[in-house]
Formats: C-alpha cells, structure tokens, sequence
C-alpha cells in the first residue's frame, strides 16, 4: 500500500523527503562493486529477480537513473557514482550507531549521576573516578556535592543513580528505599593554629575543644551534626565562631587563628604543608567514619552505573588492604 505522497512521473516522493530503504542502499553498492547484478543478488542472499526489483525501486524513490541496460549488462550512470559515495557514508553511519549501541549496552559508554559528600569527593573520588574513567573513557560520569541527606534524597527521587553519604546520616525515613553498600572509612581530627595552645598536644578530646572558637562546618553537613551531638552530651556549648561549606576555606580560617575545626584527616592532609596548621587526633568514639554508596536498587542500575559502583567497592577494597 502506497504511503500518502505527492506523485512524480518517474516516481514517488514522500512528504518531508524520500524514504530509503538501508537494504536497498546495501544492494546498490554491492551492485557498483561486482559490475553485476546477480552477483550482488548472491552476496546479499536473495533472488536476482528480487535485488533488479529493489534496485528500480530504488530509481524510481530518488527520481533518476542509476544504471543504463543493455544485452552486454547495465552500465552506472553519473548518478549512481555520485549516489556509490553518499550510500557509503550512510551505511558506515549506521554500522557506527549500531556499535555505539552496542558499547553503551556492555556497558562501555553511557552517563552516570553521581552526588556524594565533600569527604568523599575530597578524600577518595578523585583517585577512584580516574581509575574508572581511564577504563571506560567512552562513560560521562556527573558528579555533584551534596550534603549527606540530600544525597539520600536525591538517589530515592532518581535524580541521582549512585550516591555516596556518611553512615551516620544515611537517610533518615529515606533509608528504606535504599540499598546501602559499604566504601570507605575515614577518621576526623583537629586541626588547630600553628601556634595554639593545643598545637602541642597529638590527641585530645572533644571536651578540649570546646573551650576555644570553632570554624565549623555548614548547618546541615553530617560533621556539624555530630559535634553538636557531642557538645549536648558533654553539656558544652558549641562556640561557633562562623560556619563555611567547604574544607579549604576551613583551613584556611584555622591557619588565620580565627578558631579550630574539626575536618577528616585526609582532607586536612592536603592543606597542612602550605598552611601553618596543626592536625590533632580526636579521640572520639564518632570520629571514626563509615562512607556508604547508596543506590535504589542494584537489580535498576544500568550496565555502566553498576560497573561504577562494582569499580568504587573494589577501590575501597585495595584502600582498605593497602592501609
């Protein structure tokens, strides 16, 4: 059944343009390439009568003549030399799409949306993504920091595939909903000025830091939440001093000798050789951290976010035999 068209006399013209058929295309260049038409019939496996059919079909839907007919054979026009070159373009085109397709369903292409705390992202992620990344070049990973509970809240409401938050802020109500996977451990510490009064000391307690000003972290960042867990039990005040939402401009303060501040160790380690701070142990059951990856569900991960996080688990596993 003809699609509506507009009618031409040599042929038709769908609307929006000619409608090609990839197999008929396919047949035209194995027509050029062995000078005979029975011989492009038997590399494509059909009837000679059926790829002649094809082929004039084929005449008809582009308006012109490909081949001249005679008794020694057909003959390619000018046309059919220029329409030899366009075919190819287009089939190696399609022979690309199909492979594409084909990588993103093994899993080596694809987008992954990734939000994880600022621990994460300064301590581990930066090491762990260009492992990954060196691996799968052809993945687009998306990253973007989050405080813990809204990493949990954004996984739930998909609008992140892969989370990562502290375990001590899992989620909340939220943490039903998820599947939570073990990454990484990390311990915080106190980080002091170079010449405070505790810059001698390697431990101390929460209780010693209390006395002095703090920089402290944002409101709804998981370290915020603990120190004030813990000045309440200790019955102290927090003496906040201000509050900043990342951990350079943290150490940058405390080397300033506006206050002290509570960080993880692997974050403060980046900045104690250019500022003049001192790194103190907190000798705090709650300063020692577990990290967790947070998905939906494993079973919902698309080929490459499942590949990514099988990849983070196995990077915590070598952090964890290396330590």
């Amino acid at each position: 059944m003809r699609h509506p068209a507009i009618a031409f006399r040599h042929g038709w013209r769908y609307h929006g343009g000619v409608k090609l058929d990839p197999v008929s295309l396919q047949l035209f260049v194995a027509a050029m390439e062995t000078g005979a038409i029975a011989r492009a019939a038997q590399r494509a496996h059909i009837a000679p009568s059926a790829a002649s059919r094809r082929l004039a079909e084929l005449e008809a839907r582009l308006h012109v003549r490909l081949f001249t007919r005679g008794n020694r054979g057909m003959a390619p026009t000018p046309a059919a030399h220029a329409l030899l070159h366009l075919a190819r373009g287009v089939l190696n085109d399609l022979d690309g799409i199909a492979a594409q397709m084909s990588d993103y369903g093994a899993g080596l292409r694809g987008q992954v949306r990734v939000v994880a705390n600022i621990s994460a992202i300064t301590q581990f992620l930066p090491a762990d993504l260009q492992r990954f990344l060196t691996r799968y070049p052809g993945v687009d990973v998306r990253l973007q920091e989050q405080i813990s509970s809204a990493v949990a809240r954004s996984v739930v409401e998909n609008a992140a595939d892969v989370g990562i938050l502290s375990a001590e802020h899992h989620g909340g109500e939220l943490a039903g909903q998820l599947t939570l996977l073990p990454y990484r451990e990390d311990e915080l510490v106190l980080v002091v000025p170079a010449g405070h009064a505790l810059a001698r000391r390697r431990c101390v307690r929460l209780a010693d830091a209390l006395g002095h000003d703090l920089i402290g972290m944002h409101p709804g960042s998981a370290i915020h939440q603990l120190l004030q867990r813990g000045a309440a039990e200790l019955g102290q005040p927090l003496r906040l001093r201000m509050q900043v939402t990342g951990y350079d401009a943290l150490c940058l303060m405390v080397a300033a000798g506006l206050g002290v501040g509570v960080m993880p160790r692997g974050s403060a380690a980046l900045y104690r050789r250019q500022l003049a701070i001192r790194v103190l142990d907190l000798a705090e059951p709650w300063a020692r951290r577990r990290l967790l990856l947070c998905v939906r569900s494993l079973a919902a991960l698309s080929t490459v976010a499942a590949q990514l996080v099988a990849h983070l688990q196995a990077s915590a596993d070598t952090g964890a035999s290396e330590a």
